[in-house]
């Protein structure tokens, strides 16, 4: 692997093409448990670094997968924190970028903040711009285009469903490389055989939806794109309306793959969620080209089935009111009292 100092494995920089070995990782994390997920994505992505990567992707919500449960907020970190800190130093010390999103509190609010480090200690910063679903109840949207200018190019960040509306592609057009990663759960299995039967169709297609995301997207923009995701089980709670804290609990099990994408389309290395966390590896060349699919003129880049709009509508007004009422305060608290037990420097 290289020191710092040596070659960060690619052959140009910006404006054409270079052969680079990128990875992304899939993780299996705890709620809350910021600690522990980080021990665990330490493991990964030294497993990439020993491969050879010097480009990789971890995933959305790296030091806490999302379900909507109180020790989520546990995982809302100040701006400069321990997350922060270890990512930076793998960079700097194995001369690799790195990116991936964590839940930071800043200026009153909590956002799903995309961070990019590079080799000589640069960080970018790109704030999702919509949550998606329960997400809400979590953090705000963001406002920046996420297009960095890198040693190694011009380099752009997309959070999970940002993958699949046409704003997302227009603001990254002309970039060398997509980095992103994900966080995508499917239907609930604990609300009976009806529901099941009823929803089946719908799993398959999100299912469906999750796993050619990368593509499609990377088709519009002409770039290779990284998509790191989380796997496994889990529970969390399914808002019922808006104002009230009314739930039921629903039970689920992410979705879709970890993949490297070439610009053109072409999956070069994939790893399915019920496969496990992991590593995929691939040579990827990064440099921006004519996209291969125009961009439609719509807001999604799939057509979306009205189920699918409805659920995303009717967890997004709900979620939004909670955010207001419980999660900006319990975020902003959480990062508050880490702050606090930080160590001066």
């Amino acid at each position: 692997m290289s020191e710092p100092g040596e070659s960060d494995g690619t052959t140009g920089k910006g404006g054409g093409s270079a052969a680079v070995r990128a990875a992304a990782v899939q993780f299996q994390g705890v709620p809350g448990d910021v600690a522990e997920n980080l021990r665990r994505l330490e493991v990964l992505i030294t497993e990439a670094i020993d491969a050879g990567a010097t480009l990789i992707a971890i995933p959305e919500f790296a030091t806490s997968p999302l379900p909507l449960q109180s020790e989520v907020y546990r995982s809302v970190l100040p701006p400069s924190n321990v997350a922060v800190d270890l990512l930076a130093s793998l960079a700097r010390r194995h001369s690799v970028r790195l990116g991936g999103s964590m839940l930071i509190a800043d200026g009153g609010e909590v956002y799903n903040r995309y961070h990019l480090f590079e080799p000589d200690g640069s960080v970018h910063l790109h704030d999702k711009d919509l949550p998606t679903m329960w997400e809400n109840a979590f953090y705000g949207p963001g406002a920046d285009d996420g297009v960095f200018d890198t040693g190694l190019g011009r380099m752009g960040a997309a959070v999970c469903w940002e993958l699949i509306r046409t704003q997302t592609a227009r603001r990254l057009a002309g970039v060398d490389v997509v980095m992103t990663g994900t966080h995508w759960w499917t239907v609930p299995t604990n609300w009976g055989p009806l529901v099941r039967d009823v929803f089946g169709s719908l799993a398959q297609y999100n299912r469906y939806l999750s796993e050619q995301a990368p593509v499609e997207f990377a088709l519009r923009v002409g770039a290779p794109v990284l998509q790191a995701s989380h796997c496994g089980r889990f529970r969390t709670d399914f808002l019922l309306a808006p104002g009230v804290d009314v739930a039921v609990p629903y039970e689920t099990s992410f979705v879709g793959a970890t993949q490297i994408v070439a610009a053109d389309g072409t999956v070069l290395a994939a790893r399915n969620t019920a496969e496990g966390a992991g590593v995929v590896i691939a040579d990827i060349e990064i440099g921006g080209r004519p996209p291969l699919r125009a961009t439609e003129d719509r807001f999604w880049i799939p057509a979306l089935p009205a189920a699918l709009r409805a659920y995303w509508h009717q967890q997004n007004l709900a979620a939004k009111s909670y955010y207001r009422r419980h999660g900006r305060a319990a975020g902003l608290s959480a990062a508050e009292e880490i702050g606090r037990d930080e160590p001066a420097t």
